[in-house]
């Protein structure tokens, strides 16, 4: 049986009773505690008592709210709490939709229940190796893929996201144009393109005001963040 995380606390959202009750029992036996909640109205009155988890186990079809508008819902009110999606919906579309809206993975239903507990141990050890980054005034969340500034979630696409994480983790050592080509858009080979330049104007204006010395431009060298 694959290692697993010890002693970890964890909500299961799901509406299958006999799928609750079972998960729960084979969590619990692998050392985990574990708390039920029927739907995302359930999970909401559990998560507002103040009960906290170190991670969510959370299903997309339920009645009323799903899993995707409760994820979200709560990924915008600041919960960083790491979430797996166990679900019947297992297409690509509603893979990239749950990761996009801030979940850790997405495990198909049905599944072994050796690789519910390998995903739970891959989550966890990820959770506890993303820090949050500090750079000026704003704060980066590796994990939740955001961005803050002055506690206000800055609007970034994905890729925006991919940029500043990339020149928040250089500290401030410049990010060439080519490097982050590499890194953000998977392109190796000089395209003739404007792209990263487009990118790092649009940051700049989502930054605010003063979003060009928040993002400062070494000649020659790159970009990087100001400190």
């Amino acid at each position: 049986m694959p290692e697993t995380a010890p002693s970890l606390s964890i909500l299961l959202v799901d509406d299958d009773a006999r799928f609750r009750a079972s998960t729960a029992k084979g969590l619990e036996l692998a050392g985990h505690t574990t708390q039920l909640a029927e739907d995302a109205a359930a999970a909401r009155q559990t998560l507002d008592s103040g009960t906290s988890f170190d991670l969510i186990l959370l299903d997309v079809n339920m009645p009323g709210e799903n899993g995707f508008s409760l994820l979200g819902a709560l990924r915008e009110e600041g919960l960083r709490t790491p979430v797996l999606f166990v679900t019947a919906r297992g297409t690509l579309e509603d893979r990239v939709l749950g990761l996009r809206l801030g979940a850790d993975d997405f495990l198909p239903k049905p599944f072994e229940f050796e690789e519910l507990l390998a995903r739970i141990a891959s989550v966890t050890r990820r959770w506890r190796a993303m820090p949050m980054l500090q750079r000026g005034p704003l704060q980066i969340d590796p994990h939740l893929r955001q961005a803050r500034r002055n506690d206000r979630v800055l609007p970034l696409s994905p890729k925006e996201f991919d940029v500043l994480l990339a020149l928040a983790e250089s500290g401030t050592t410049p990010v060439s144009r080519n490097e982050l080509l590499r890194r953000v858009w998977d392109i190796t080979f000089e395209p003739g393109t404007n792209t990263v330049e487009v990118c790092i104007a649009r940051l700049r204006k989502k930054l605010g005001k003063d979003g060009a010395t928040v993002l400062q431009n070494a000649p020659g060298r790159g970009y990087f963040l100001s400190t």
